[in-house]
């Protein structure tokens, strides 16, 4: 994740009469711990401010949460978290939470497709329709609860958009169908403009309006804030690096902007991969699913074909823990265009150190066949293919493989080839000749027997 880096947004807003502590703030935070620290403080200070405002809503409202609370802490060891989760889940339990934040008119496309005004509460992330009260069901998340969030392009669109995408703990992974998480992925898009005038409301719009210069730094701001107020520190906003990865196909819809993405698919859905500094997003469609690097064990490439070819990610299933029953060993996206194996074998699977299971495979059979075949011969062969193909990759060695059955298979229908068997005038040309030919020859030794005849009278 790196170093945490100081949060100068709310720090700025927090002590905006006092440049002298935001000064000294800067100047001691020369360690990770200091800066988390001031974080912390920032983040507490602001919340405060936000709250003093107003009352924290109706007196009912606060039993009803101060009630959740003292039952969720009051279970037995071992169901405190899974019960609390399940109750935080509840949009009722969200409901229950002043609005700090309302942003409106925000697409989102899963788990549905449609533009709701999100909600920012101390607790919980939602989403309702507009004109209503109740949080949309399906769309209340715990901010404790978010796993991963990402800030990604949206690809082939003429005007820029970037997708928001959180993942609920348990929902990242890909698993079985019988053992589905309870929260799916959320997918926000916002453009790359400003907000409209009149769609940020909430006890924190003034605070929310002076970050507001787009709706990506607005969302950052709101986003970060609350995750931290919340106490989840763990949870960072991870964007796409086109240092780090950028595909080399030109995309028509903003040929001078790099694609962080790569165009495949799972299965016969289509989608789009995206190597991260923190692993592999695969989107827009549902199923979301993202590939933590230190959950990698190795990859593989398949189905080598002259422009496509396919990678079977294998994930270590031994370590995941008992709230993620049912995760599959092995993933496979294909039909990747081959101008990008370079691009990910080299710059993103080789810098992160993931094993090539192809590679490994493939030398391996080298080895064994070698072992196998003890004829001198044999070994000399085996000898010449691993010098011919030291130094090669995986993709390339499969490519020569593909090629040389393709040659094989015509050399096949080479030697199966007749030439008896075509037209039929030409075999009865040839029949002709050959008994005209015999005829001469027969006509040749009945002159030597009578020369012979001859000489011996």
């Amino acid at each position: 994740m790196g170093a945490p880096q100081l949060d100068t947004q709310i720090l700025g807003i927090v002590f905006q009469s006092r440049p002298d502590i935001l000064t000294g703030i800067k100047n001691a935070a020369d360690t990770p711990a200091r800066t988390t620290l001031f974080n912390d403080i920032a983040s507490y200070v602001y919340e405060r401010l936000s709250t003093a405002e107003g009352a924290d809503g109706p007196a009912s409202k606060r039993r009803r949460v101060d009630i959740t609370q003292s039952v969720t802490q009051s279970k037995p060891n071992g169901q405190t978290h899974a019960d609390s989760q399940t109750a935080g889940s509840h949009p009722e339990d969200a409901a229950a939470d002043p609005v700090l934040l309302e942003i409106k008119d925000i697409s989102v496309s899963a788990p549905q497709r449609k533009k709701y005004d999100l909600c920012f509460t101390k607790r919980f992330l939602y989403a309702r329709a507009p004109g209503t009260s109740a949080p949309a069901q399906g769309i209340t998340y715990p901010w404790k609860d978010i796993e991963h969030a990402f800030y990604l392009p949206v690809p082939d669109k003429a005007q820029v958009q970037h997708n928001y995408v959180f993942f609920p703990r348990g929902s990242s992974l890909p698993t079985s169908k019988q053992a589905g998480p309870s929260l799916e992925p959320l997918v926000l898009t916002v453009p790359a403009t400003a907000p409209k005038p009149g769609s940020i409301a909430g006890q924190s719009a003034a605070a929310a309006e002076a970050v507001s210069d787009t709706y990506s730094s607005l969302f950052h701001w709101a986003l970060t804030t609350s995750m931290r107020s919340a106490g989840n520190h763990a949870c960072q906003i991870v964007a796409a690096d086109p240092k780090l990865f950028h595909s080399v196909a030109r995309q028509p819809h903003r040929p001078n902007e790099k694609a962080v993405h790569v165009k495949g698919f799972r299965g016969s859905k289509d989608g789009f991969l995206f190597f991260l500094p923190t692993g592999i997003l695969w989107g827009f469609k549902k199923p979301l699913l993202f590939l933590p690097l230190d959950r990698i064990v190795a990859v593989s490439y398949t189905n080598v074909l002259r422009t496509t070819f396919n990678i079977v990610i294998e994930l270590d299933t031994d370590t995941v823990g008992e709230d993620m029953p049912g995760i599959d060993k092995e993933i496979e996206f294909g039909m990747i265009d081959q101008e990008d194996y370079q691009g990910i074998d080299e710059t993103y699977v080789r810098r992160h150190g993931l094993a090539d299971r192809s590679m490994a495979e493939q030398r391996k059979a080298k080895r064994e066949l070698a072992e196998n075949n003890k004829q001198p011969a044999s070994g000399d062969a085996s000898t010449a293919e691993a010098e011919a193909t030291d130094g090669l990759t995986a993709l390339e060695l499969a490519e020569r493989e593909a090629e040389q059955q393709l040659q094989d298979e015509e050399d096949e229908m080479e030697e199966d080839y007749d030439p008896g068997s075509e037209g039929e005038s030409e075999g009865s040309g040839s029949s002709d000749e050959d008994d005209e030919d015999d005829e001469a020859a027969e006509e040749d030794e009945g002159d030597d027997e009578d020369e012979t005849g001859n000489l011996g009278d």
